[in-house]
């Protein structure tokens, strides 16, 4: 069976960059097994796939290689890039539900896609969970836990002098471990994601990590609109707005390549 597939560059407005993500529009649901198949055979940090409900209602599943999981920002983006740019959907909204609940993609400003997702602020401890240290080698100045471990860093610069130990890093008893520290002029914050557990040993660009990182400097900053970028090898930017108990984050997309596959 011929199967369309898009890969998408998400989080950002040209080829190479951003975070690539797979996209497999489908008419209704392929077995659990066969789509982890195929994720594990695109080698991407993330396949999404979605089947139509209703109108502008769509039901989306994301798998990294390894597993599926519950939540993914770049790769919900991609798909909306794909329904506004490919399928010809029309409307000014699309409605993804997902394990996480029901996710809104929006047309922004500047070309830009805008998420609408749930926060989930962090909250700090004061352990060190096994693995951690070894894994960054580097000590943060402190560590908070959300669905990921978030490890705050004086500055930039030391986030992306980060050469985290996997095989450490895939000890500790968290989603991911994300390291994050203030930005330079014009940006609030910087971060990095590593997720070796669930098959990433390191995401270029990270939506859902940034539900957790938005309300965390949103209350720092003493301001709810942020300018966040992650500076990955491949790197990205994202405007994003604490809204109540939503992050909005917008980026933009760009398609690298469309096709098929045979399954």
């Amino acid at each position: 069976m011929s199967q369309p597939i898009y890969q998408v560059d998400a989080f950002s407005n040209r080829p190479f960059a951003g975070n690539p993500a797979a996209v497999c529009p489908l008419e209704s649901w392929l077995p659990a097994e066969t789509m982890q198949a195929i994720a594990a055979e695109n080698n991407l940090a993330e396949t999404a796939f979605f089947v139509p409900l209703q109108g502008a209602e769509y039901e989306i599943r994301w798998f990294t290689p390894a597993v599926e999981v519950e939540l993914c920002g770049h790769a919900t983006l991609a798909s909306a890039h794909v329904l506004y740019h490919h399928l010809s959907f029309q409307g000014p909204e699309i409605v993804f539900h997902s394990k996480s609940g029901p996710l809104r993609v929006s047309q922004g400003t500047e070309g830009r896609l805008t998420l609408d997702f749930p926060a989930r602020p962090p909250h700090p401890i004061h352990n060190h969970p096994e693995g951690l240290l070894d894994g960054l080698r580097a000590t943060p100045l402190a560590i908070l836990a959300g669905p990921d471990l978030v490890c705050l860093f004086a500055t930039e610069a030391e986030v992306r002098a980060l050469h985290p130990d996997m095989s450490h890093l895939a000890k500790v008893d968290y989603r991911a471990v994300i390291a994050t520290a203030p930005g330079p002029d014009g940006v609030d914050f910087v971060s990095r994601f590593f997720g070796p557990r669930v098959g990433v040993p390191e995401d270029p660009v990270t939506g859902s990590a940034h539900t957790t990182l938005v309300p965390y400097w949103a209350e720092r900053l003493g301001k709810t609109v942020l300018h966040a970028r992650q500076v990955s090898a491949r790197g990205g930017d994202l405007w994003c707005e604490l809204s109540g108990d939503r992050v909005l984050m917008s980026g933009h997309a760009v398609t690298y390549l469309r096709g098929e596959i045979e399954v």
